[in-house]
């Protein structure tokens, strides 16, 4: 069980990661904001607990290795970057200008980027691979893959989901956002898929669940991922799309929106007061 004084750090963490994915989207101007926000424990988590990674050696060869398949959701991932030190502040203000180092989705130009992501779908077959390079090279490296649950639909990521369990790599594990909403509504009107815990076990794979927007959970679950031997692990994380702030929360139309001047404003407002009242 994690202590309350590393919960409470990593908690106001999150907000900060929250707090810079609200500077990137900015007013007026289109961003994912639904499932950057859902992630915003996880990855806090994983860069400033779990993961042996560092921005002063960002190409060690014994590095965990990070792949946001759901590429879509890059903004809680350059946030991350940014607060561990991989590239200047100033850069968070000039996502997707033609002459700026963060674009719309991952790109191996920006530094502590391991793969470029987006296709959905694809994400989990390139962490098998390198789990596999990483085994057959000794390496004591991890590799933490994380899926939307729209993605779920796309029949590449089955396979790679049976490769890694016939391969036993049991030095990946994968993450599936599960809040519930896609592009233009709720998951299970779009594509139903359900029991997807049954489904991930009988594919081989040991199945973890954790809430998504609790620190403690969150480091237990991953802690105990890394102790699986002989199979991949998958933990499914229950969470809110939008987290954070209040009226964007669960609403399909903030997967890809945008705030005016009084939505940007009181957002802000908002996420501040989550890191001031801890």
């Amino acid at each position: 069980m994690a202590n309350e004084q590393l919960i409470s750090a990593l908690r106001q963490k999150a907000q900060k990661l929250r707090l810079n994915v609200l500077e990137m989207i900015g007013i007026n101007m289109a961003g994912h904001w639904g499932g950057s926000s859902s992630l915003a424990e996880t990855l806090a988590v994983l860069y400033f607990h779990a993961m042996n990674v560092h921005a002063s050696a960002p190409r060690d060869p014994n590095r965990d290795r990070f792949l946001l398949s759901k590429g879509h959701a890059a903004l809680i991932q350059y946030a991350a970057l940014c607060e561990a030190g991989y590239f200047p502040r100033e850069e968070l203000k000039r996502v997707k200008a033609i002459d700026g180092l963060l674009q719309g989705h991952p790109d191996l130009t920006i530094p502590g980027i391991e793969a470029v992501t987006g296709s959905l779908g694809q994400g989990l077959s390139i962490g098998v691979g390198m789990a596999l390079a990483l085994r057959l090279d000794r390496r004591p490296s991890r590799v933490y893959v994380v899926m939307g649950d729209g993605e779920q639909s796309e029949g590449q990521l089955w396979e790679a989901a049976m490769a890694a369990s016939n391969f036993k790599v049991d030095n990946l594990t994968a993450f599936l956002d599960w809040n519930k909403i896609q592009a233009t509504g709720r998951t299970e009107d779009i594509f139903r898929i359900p029991d997807l815990d049954k489904k991930w076990r009988s594919f081989g794979w040991e199945v973890l669940a954790a809430n998504g927007h609790d620190i403690g959970q969150l480091i237990d679950v991953i802690d105990r991922a890394k102790t699986v031997r002989g199979k991949p692990t998958l933990i499914i994380l229950d969470t809110i799309k939008g987290k954070g702030i209040s009226f964007a929360e669960d609403i399909a139309a903030y997967h890809n929106g945008s705030f005016d001047a009084a939505q940007f404003e009181a957002a802000k407002k908002e996420l501040e007061a989550g890191i001031e009242g801890d």
